[in-house]
């Protein structure tokens, strides 16, 4: 997308002014609404170094019985107003989806995200909520909850798939919850509203792109973070400042957060079955994408930066 970019002469005409968004906030508070399986705990304990480098407060959602992630009118302002009263400079981070502050008349935050292949994300999230150190971290949490079928915990990926179990049927306009819809990406940017839970439809899909457009000052990728964090550092400095820097001098700790050594190789014969069903889905991703490589362009750096 870089290249088609550059052949068109679009790279001219790009202006990183007219492309960030941290512009229109109202107060120095990011919002960190984290998509699950993006790389977001690396993100967050990256955050956490630049809170102490960079001087500003970091905060933290704590872990739930029941994650919800989407909420009624009157719980998205009492969280909204939560956010607002810590003091400047901060860092919000919570699974959430997004909440426009400006319509509860509170002032607007730089709201900031990443996303992920759909298709890797929905496989990462499959194996991580079957992951053995996630149900022992749960169990020390919340000591009555059940521990779940052992079939269940061993059913791989490509069987769920191909033998057409519930989990693993990915309907265009279904709407299930289930915890949290992990399904889609889309969702914590759609936000709340009734339209935004039907299966990869274009309405949500809209949506979604409309609250990137207008509210997110960066929506990094997790397959490309070398321009997320140069981005980063250029559009919402007050607090990315060195972030490159922190990133690759911890990589190795850095890549170890969360990973999941119990995830197996999927054919991508499956991969292509799910990602014909995740239609949607793969253009918002590559609609952030774009966005954010446009938004590396338009800051015209050498080509080293890149």
């Amino acid at each position: 997308m870089m290249r088609q970019l550059k052949d068109s002469g679009e790279i001219e005409n790009l202006n990183a002014q007219a492309l960030n968004n941290t512009r229109k906030a109202e107060k120095q508070l990011v919002f960190f609404n984290r998509v699950p399986k993006v790389g977001s705990q690396t993100f967050m304990e990256l955050l956490r170094h630049l809170a102490m480098k960079n001087d500003f407060g970091f905060h933290r959602d704590h872990i739930q019985r029941v994650e919800t992630i989407r909420l009624a009118p009157a719980e998205q302002l009492g969280l909204a107003a939560m956010i607002n009263s810590y003091s400047t400079p901060s860092v919000y981070v919570k699974h959430i989806c997004f909440i426009n502050f400006t319509q509860y008349s509170l002032p607007e935050p730089i709201y900031v995200n990443l996303v992920r292949d759909p298709v890797e994300r929905v496989i990462s999230w499959y194996y991580y909520v079957r992951a053995p150190w996630y149900y022992v971290e749960r169990k020390q949490a919340f000591p009555d909850i059940p521990l779940p079928d052992p079939l269940w915990l061993k059913k791989d990926f490509e069987t769920c798939v191909l033998r057409g179990d519930r989990e693993c049927q990915y309907i265009e306009g279904e709407t299930r919850e289930g915890i949290g819809d992990h399904r889609r990406q889309s969702l914590f940017f759609c936000g709340h509203g009734d339209a935004c839970t039907p299966f990869n439809t274009v309405g949500a899909l809209q949506r979604a792109k409309r609250a990137v457009e207008r509210h997110y000052a960066v929506v990094g990728v997790l397959e490309d973070l070398n321009s997320t964090l140069t981005v980063l550092e250029h559009y919402v400095p007050r607090f990315f400042r060195g972030a490159s820097k922190i990133y690759n001098e911890e990589l190795e700790r850095f890549r170890k957060i969360n990973r999941n050594n119990f995830k197996p190789p999927v054919s991508e014969e499956v991969k292509d079955i799910v990602r014909r069903n995740f239609t949607r889905e793969v253009e918002f991703y590559h609609f952030c994408r774009q966005r954010l490589h446009r938004q590396l362009l338009a800051l015209k750096l050498p080509e080293t930066y890149r």
